[in-house]
């Protein structure tokens, strides 16, 4: 989008371009980001302290295959939140560590 004025110095039209600024706030910027990383390594955590329940019987209520399908789950829902994040909404982060 651009809007022409007229510069009284030299007389001629200058365009202002308008940049419209990212898509949407970096991943590091969002809670998304700390709430999946403290799920995963909540998940971890948990499927390692829960045992057999003490019945010394080997079996184990919360196995390392169900831990990593949760996470796998975990992962799907905050790619999903991402892109339903990025699909419309725009962001105008003034920072300049992340302008080109």
């Amino acid at each position: 989008m651009t809007t022409p004025t007229v510069n009284r110095a030299t007389d001629h039209d200058v365009r202002h371009t308008h940049r419209p600024g990212d898509e949407t706030k970096p991943s590091w910027k969002t809670t998304e980001l700390a709430v999946y990383l403290l799920s995963v390594i909540g998940v971890l955590i948990a499927s390692n302290a829960v045992g057999d329940g003490a019945a010394d019987n080997g079996g184990d209520y919360f196995a390392a295959d169900k831990a990593w399908w949760y996470i796998t789950l975990l992962t799907i829902g905050y790619l999903i939140s991402r892109g339903l994040a990025k699909s419309g909404s725009r962001s105008r982060d003034n920072d300049p560590r992340t302008n080109r």
